[in-house]
């Protein structure tokens, strides 16, 4: 069987258009999910995450945190030891926006246990908003959560 020069340039067309309609379907079912969906406001008030990021800083006993059995334990500085904390600590999973959780601060005895149970296996960006009296503080990481943890 002999193909002749415009039957296979037909063919080639073709084989090129079942390829791009192939890759626009699969681009289109693809899962994107954005870190907020409040975007753009959340980079107006940019300045004010770097203000609160150098007031955490410059304490003399940080915001330290930790993965243990338990699930995650947030240590407040011991010297807001009798002031009321308020804020809001926040797990964004990259990989799956289902994952995300956000927790209010609750320190009792300047310690915040986040139960393992609550979370599910995953890697996790912590995003600690809080504040103590007027001077709002910032802080943030990486932590993972495995299912031994839980």
């Amino acid at each position: 069987m002999k193909i002749n020069w415009g039957a296979g340039i037909a063919i080639l067309y073709a084989g090129f258009v079942a390829m791009i309609l192939l890759l626009v379907g699969m681009s289109a079912s693809q899962k994107i999910d954005l870190v907020t969906d409040q975007y753009y406001e959340e980079e107006l008030q940019f300045q004010n995450k770097i203000n609160k990021v150098n007031l955490a800083k410059k304490l003399k006993n940080p915001l330290i945190w930790q993965v243990e059995e338990r699930g995650i334990i947030i240590h407040y500085p011991e010297e807001f030891a009798k002031d009321t904390l308020t804020g809001n600590v926040k797990l964004y999973c990259p990989s799956d926006n289902t994952k995300d959780r956000n927790f209010p601060v609750k320190a009792k005895n300047n310690d915040q246990l986040i139960a393992g149970s609550d979370l599910k296996p995953g890697r996790y960006y912590l995003q600690i908003d809080w504040k103590n009296g007027k001077k709002s503080y910032w802080n943030e990481g990486v932590v993972v959560i495995s299912k031994k943890e839980m």
